[in-house]
């Protein structure tokens, strides 16, 4: 891999963020890698191939509809072609005051001409049980139609560009 101007990696982060974290476009977001990407999910194993990524997240998307990713923050080392995120995968907690979250590290390697050529993604498996957990009983206790809602209420802190609509029925559209 060559090395790219800092931009060039961050109009392509921007672009990769907004598709899938803010839109939500799956399928979309799956179009931004080559044809012959690396994924590696530290849960979920080794993966090949842009049209592999894609039928493994569009349904993993769907089946936990009622998560988001609020942005921490992101650095890009253009010499290595390299973008590192830092999130929290997020529900809104059913009582409408605050969030269950658990962190995730992800990092990708840019190809070029807009698409990834890999992508690593790491979190914390012990705060994902206990947020899994605390949202669960909150689901039982306050609201069990929460998850069908799928709010978006905390986007977090980062710039504009970062964050969608107050639910997934009102994300951005390209």
């Amino acid at each position: 891999m060559g090395a790219f101007r800092r931009e060039e990696l961050e109009d392509a982060f921007r672009i990769y963020w907004r598709t899938g974290a803010v839109g939500e476009d799956w399928n979309a977001w799956a179009d931004l890698f080559t044809e012959d990407c690396t994924y590696f999910e530290h849960w979920y194993g080794l993966m090949h191939g842009r049209e592999t990524v894609r039928a493994w997240i569009v349904p993993l998307m769907e089946k936990y509809g009622e998560i988001y990713t609020g942005y921490e923050w992101h650095v890009v080392d253009p010499e290595r072609s390299r973008v590192v995120l830092y999130v929290q995968n997020r529900r809104d907690h059913p009582s409408g005051r605050g969030t269950c979250d658990f962190p995730g590290v992800t990092v990708l390697d840019y190809a070029g001409g807009g698409k990834w050529q890999r992508e690593e993604d790491y979190w914390a498996v012990k705060a994902r049980e206990a947020a899994m957990r605390e949202y669960e009983a909150a689901c039982q206790r306050d609201d069990p139609d929460h998850p069908k809602k799928r709010t978006r209420l905390d986007w977090g802190n980062g710039p504009a560009w970062t964050k969608g609509g107050r639910s997934w029925f009102e994300r951005p559209r390209p």
